[in-house]
């Protein structure tokens, strides 16, 4: 499985990105891909989930500090995976990465055995 993320860039605080990660190799709607996850890490910190999805698209998962600001969507015919990010602020900036995981497991949580390159995202004030 190969995982090539875009979309990030410049852009002043309460403005709005949206990421792509293309998915290559699989089909999005095959069954040991279980979760399509967004991770970000900022300089000097852990790298952190942000949002998932699960394979059937029906159950997410958007950490508290970004909750109604981002939005984690899929579409199987494009087999892309998107974070809508809005109102962004200085402390979104990081470097954003998608992962694949394909065990049902802990859910969202646990190993994600697929990572894309990552895509910056610096956010101004």
């Amino acid at each position: 499985v190969q995982l090539q993320a875009s979309g990030g860039g410049l852009v002043q605080a309460g403005g709005s990105l949206r990421l792509s990660c293309a998915v290559s190799g699989r089909t999005l709607s095959d069954y040991d891909l279980y979760v399509m996850g967004w991770f970000r890490q900022a300089p000097g910190k852990e790298r952190e989930l942000v949002s998932a999805i699960i394979r059937d698209g029906g159950s997410t998962y958007t950490r508290d500090s970004v909750k109604g600001r981002f939005a984690i969507s899929r579409d199987n015919a494009k087999n892309t995976v998107y974070l809508q990010m809005n109102r962004l602020k200085p402390e979104d900036t990081a470097v954003y990465y998608c992962a694949a995981k394909l065990s049902s497991a802990g859910v969202f949580y646990g190993n994600y055995e697929y990572w894309g390159q990552g895509t910056l995202v610096t956010v101004s004030s």
